[in-house]
């Protein structure tokens, strides 16, 4: 599945329709706020869950039928500290699409005083009413592959089409109606419904990576009921649906965002703060560290895979090329990991010229995605039920809520050959990174998720506060610095707040980023234009 691309042609009645909201906010009901469940997933700087108060609010299936059938948004509070003299709530979300946020992290301990801080799952997500794709255990290998790598030789990719079309098939056949209205613009739409639930007038809300395209949606959407929005680590919103250009229509919209370039930019950065100290592991003998980077590559695609002792526990792991990449882009989520990743490199660069009888110290670990990974293609026809079943919840479904969206959100090729053409691409402008990232929208190509109400822009819409944005200049590895300076041009009325490091996301990472957080949550006090942070800790 692909949606058509919105064009310029499109009518002025088209578009003024688009911005008008689907449904009245007031038709929410209040939260009855009890105990939290004692298995509700919590990020790692949340409190207790005894802290918390769970709720749950239904908000409509449709927008556009508002007393039709109900869904359910799992809804999460944490009180402020000081409720006599608390300013309001403060909405959060922690990204994805496909993540649980209804458990909100302590933002700052200022804004843990002064606001109630309430988070959600989204519709299709973690509690939230989901949609289950799979029927029967056995499905499940197909998703799990696609999640084990992305392709590199001539038939693992025609593997990754395979299981991407696969993943389609099934999707279509089970997940039923709410697949069809999981778009962004729905959740802002069920978010402002949260905000009437707990009696504001206006929104106070955090976002961070796909939180940030909620935001941008939300500000949009509803303009005028905007208090304060901070978006860290921020999306491109008109590359996240549309692209800037007609020909953006044939480019996956994971090139579009060019996450590759931000992962290369933070690696390179995490590359000169490793050479400019003895601290760093991979810092050995004065070699030229892209190069000593490259010969891991080329041996890794040239010989196969490598086994390394295991840093945390000392087992024996298989290393392969992908598992590289990988490791690099979930470890430069936050320049702390920095030392971590360096032991790493370096073990894998010794394990690369040491002779293969000596690396192998005992037998490599094979897990059932190895296993899944040798085993070839597989017939979709194999793995379709022949007769309609019973859907199952499995681990997976949250993520295939996200995956709804974004496929929801954005416009893809109709092709599926267009994604290893640009894997290609990519790859010669960020190698290795550019075919992790190209492959991750593969799934959109017809994925079930088509939603009449989402939303592609304007994105101008004016705000009373300006939108504060929050990014890396020394590179973010899933949402790129310079999407955050257009977003900052492209948005009504918005302030850059730029920290010098890299990593994805700025708070907490900074006393200058957090003090300027609280002002202008707490004052309504944006800082200065063009303001630089600096970070509190160095890499290494």
């Amino acid at each position: 599945m692909s949606f058509r691309r919105v064009t310029a042609t499109l009518t002025a009645a088209v578009l003024a329709a688009a911005l008008i909201p689907l449904a009245p906010a007031s038709a929410s009901p209040a939260l009855a706020w009890g105990a939290c469940p004692s298995d509700a997933p919590s990020p790692s700087n949340a409190l207790p869950l005894s802290a918390y108060q769970c709720a749950s609010l239904a908000v409509p299936l449709s927008y556009q039928d508002p007393v039709g059938p109900k869904i359910q948004i799992a809804v999460g509070r944490l009180p402020a500290v000081d409720q006599a003299h608390k300013l309001g709530t403060l909405f959060y979300n922690p990204g994805g699409p496909g993540n649980p946020g209804r458990i909100p992290p302590v933002l700052t301990p200022a804004l843990h005083q002064r606001f109630d801080l309430v988070g959600f799952d989204p519709r299709g997500v973690g509690a939230s009413t989901q949609a289950h794709c799979f029927t029967s255990p056995d499905q499940l290998a197909v998703l799990q592959r696609v999640a084990a790598q992305f392709p590199i030789t001539p038939e693992q990719k025609t593997q990754e089409l395979a299981d991407a079309l696969t993943i389609d098939d099934l999707c279509a056949r089970n997940a039923g109606p709410l697949f069809s209205h999981m778009s962004t613009a729905n959740v802002a739409r069920d978010l402002d419904r949260l905000r009437a639930a707990v009696g504001s007038s206006t929104l106070s809300y955090y976002g961070l990576s796909y939180g940030t395209v909620l935001g941008e949606t939300y500000v949009n959407l509803f303009p005028d009921r905007v208090r304060a929005i901070v978006l860290d680590a921020v999306d491109d919103p008109v590359n996240w649906s549309t692209g800037y250009h007609p020909s953006d229509v044939n480019v996956p919209f994971s090139v579009r965002l060019g996450a590759d370039l931000g992962v290369q930019q933070a690696f390179r950065s995490f590359l000169s703060a490793c050479a400019a100290t003895t601290r760093c592991a991979f810092n050995t003998s004065g070699a030229n560290l892209v190069d000593k980077h490259n010969q891991i590559l080329d041996h890794l695609s040239a010989d196969g895979p490598v086994t390394i002792a295991d840093p945390a526990t000392g087992q024996p792991i298989t290393v392969r090329y992908q598992d590289v990449i990988a490791h690099i882009v979930h470890t430069l989520d936050d320049a702390g990991n920095s030392p971590a990743l360096a032991e790493y490199l370096q073990l894998v660069s010794t394990a690369t010229q040491t002779p293969p009888a000596a690396t192998v110290t005992a037998a490599p670990i094979t897990t059932s995605l190895d296993r899944l990974s040798a085993d070839g293609p597989v017939a979709i026809a194999n793995l379709a039920d022949p007769a309609p079943a019973t859907p199952i919840s499995t681990p997976f479904d949250s993520l295939l809520g996200g995956g709804a969206t974004q496929c929801a959100d954005a416009r893809n090729p109709a092709d599926p050959a267009v994604w290893p053409r640009f894997a290609a691409a990519t790859d010669q402008r960020a190698r290795g990174f550019g075919p992790y990232y190209t492959y991750l929208s593969l799934p959109c190509v017809r994925f079930p998720s088509a939603d009449p109400d989402h939303y592609a822009g304007p994105w101008n819409r004016h705000t009373a506060n300006p939108v504060l944005l929050l990014g890396n200049s020394q590179g973010d590895p899933d949402t790129p610095y310079p999407g955050a300076q257009r977003t900052a041009k492209l948005l009504g009325n918005a302030e850059l707040l730029t920290l010098n490091t890299f990593g994805h996301g700025s708070l907490n990472h900074s006393r200058c980023v957090d003090d300027a957080v609280d002002a202008y949550f707490l004052q309504l006090r944006p800082p200065a234009a063009d303001t630089v942070c600096q970070p509190d800790k160095e890499p290494f």
